[in-house]
């Protein structure tokens, strides 16, 4: 029987970045993130942005990291879910975020330079939403939901395994000022195994 993934407490990780404010709420902690901050390098715009906000612990081989948080979002680019890093040239971002007007579900994947995938979840808005990334060798597998609804595949990643991985709740606001985010849950538990 495998064991039941651990509650990581929000004050055993680290922040990549430091947001504004962060206060915790009952068992919430809520974050707002910086004007401004985002994470991206290179592809199309041809500008680094390595600022946005992480919580992150050491994510080991065959582990998987979940966050859940309630997305609120409503200006372009608002978004929040899970980071894995490992440097700055290195990572993989994936929740969801505001892109067209709505939000949807994707995820960015960085190696050297970022690609972006997404697609529309507009009944997500103001919901709470369930992100997960199982870590298997030389792959990362990311699955996203709302509340108990079953779980969507979102990407299937390459990850360099000899790096060292960290993983946790992630946010930023690349276009605004204010953007908040409440997380209610981090764990860390059992990988998933195969991806499908």
């Amino acid at each position: 029987m495998e064991p039941a993934p651990r509650l990581v407490r929000w004050d055993e990780g680290d922040w990549s970045t430091p947001p504004t404010e962060v206060r915790t709420d009952g068992t919430d902690l809520v974050v707002v993130c910086a004007e401004g901050s985002d994470l991206w390098r290179t592809t199309s715009y041809g500008f680094v942005h390595d600022d946005g906000h992480g919580l992150l612990v050491d994510l080991p081989d065959e582990a998987a990291v979940e966050v859940a948080f309630v997305f609120t979002g409503d200006q372009q680019f608002d978004q929040a879910g899970v980071l894995v890093r490992a440097d700055e040239r290195h990572w993989v971002k994936a929740g969801v975020e505001i892109a067209d007007g709505q939000p949807q579900v994707g995820a960015v994947v960085t190696r050297q330079v970022s690609d972006w995938s997404t697609w529309p979840v507009p009944g997500w808005a103001g919901r709470e939403i369930n992100v997960r990334a199982s870590r298997d060798g030389d792959a990362l597998v990311v699955r996203a939901r709302a509340g108990d609804e079953p779980w969507h595949l979102v990407r299937v990643a390459p990850l360099d395994p000899a790096l060292p991985w960290r993983a946790g709740p992630f946010c930023c606001a690349p276009s605004r000022s204010g953007f908040e985010v409440r997380f209610t849950r981090w764990t860390i538990g059992p990988a998933d195994g195969e991806a499908p």
